[in-house]
């Protein structure tokens, strides 16, 4: 895993969207298409705003959607699909994106009908971040490292849901979900190159945690260290609690 500090979170968006568009660029020479993972949350705003700038055959991106929560209708302010729509997918012609539908009757049939799309596709690139409580995806601690499939439903702990609430999603923490359709731990693994963006101050202890610790379920974003070409994109203030030895601003 290399880590990359920027001094603030534009420095940050602007180096992790270079080199997720380098990446795309690459996909797109040797195999003559780009399929893509694109997270969401406070923590994407700054990348994804580079990104959709960036000279790209957009027309040759396939983009999958990488976690929504459950019963959540796409006009709501905290809506994923609605954040993808108006920040990503509605400002470059990509070839398609598979949005995740988590207002459904029956949550795991969503699960198994975007699972099978997934399932022979090669993910080039993953855009990701990291939780306050270490998630990776809506993978909260302790995560299932060893779970199959590509999307499953997941319970939501209450860090994760206060995470939410701070980040002014939600007015109440009651109005935060409970659940929410998930992309697994391994399927995010399994792209050929992942890019996590992470500033700001209050997740400076999970950074240092998933950098510090030993690979474990406790620290789900510790599985970054899994994969051998990631990238973790941080700003001073999300970096401040690092060694120092880890603390070499590029």
């Amino acid at each position: 895993m290399k880590i990359v500090i920027s001094n603030d979170k534009n420095e940050l968006g602007l180096s992790a969207a270079k080199r997720g568009a380098e990446l795309i660029r690459k996909a797109i020479e040797k195999d003559g298409e780009a399929n893509i993972i694109v997270a969401t949350g406070a923590s994407q705003f700054e990348m994804l705003s580079v990104l959709v700038n960036e000279d790209l055959d957009w027309t040759k991106v396939t983009g999958f959607h990488l976690d929504e929560y459950v019963g959540m209708s796409d006009t709501h302010k905290a809506s994923f699909r609605k954040y993808l729509k108006e920040r990503f997918v509605d400002l470059v012609p990509l070839k398609k994106f598979y949005y995740i539908n988590g207002d459904v009757e029956n949550p795991l049939d969503e699960c198994t009908r975007i699972d099978k799309i997934i399932s022979d596709v090669k993910i080039h690139v993953a855009f990701v971040g990291i939780g306050e409580n270490g998630h990776l995806a809506f993978n909260d601690p302790p995560a299932n490292f060893d779970r199959e499939e590509a999307y499953f439903v997941a319970n939501l702990d209450k860090a994760c849901r206060e995470q939410q609430l701070g980040e002014g999603w939600f007015d109440t923490l009651e109005d935060v979900p409970k659940q929410a359709i998930s992309m697994s731990v391994k399927q995010v693994l399994k792209s050929e190159a992942i890019i996590a963006s992470v500033p700001d101050s209050r997740k400076a202890m999970a950074i240092k945690n998933s950098v510090e610790s030993e690979i474990t379920p406790d620290v789900p974003a510790t599985a970054l260290k899994l994969h051998d070409k990631t990238w973790l994109y941080l700003d001073k203030a999300s970096a401040s609690l690092l060694s120092e030895s880890q603390q070499t601003i590029i």
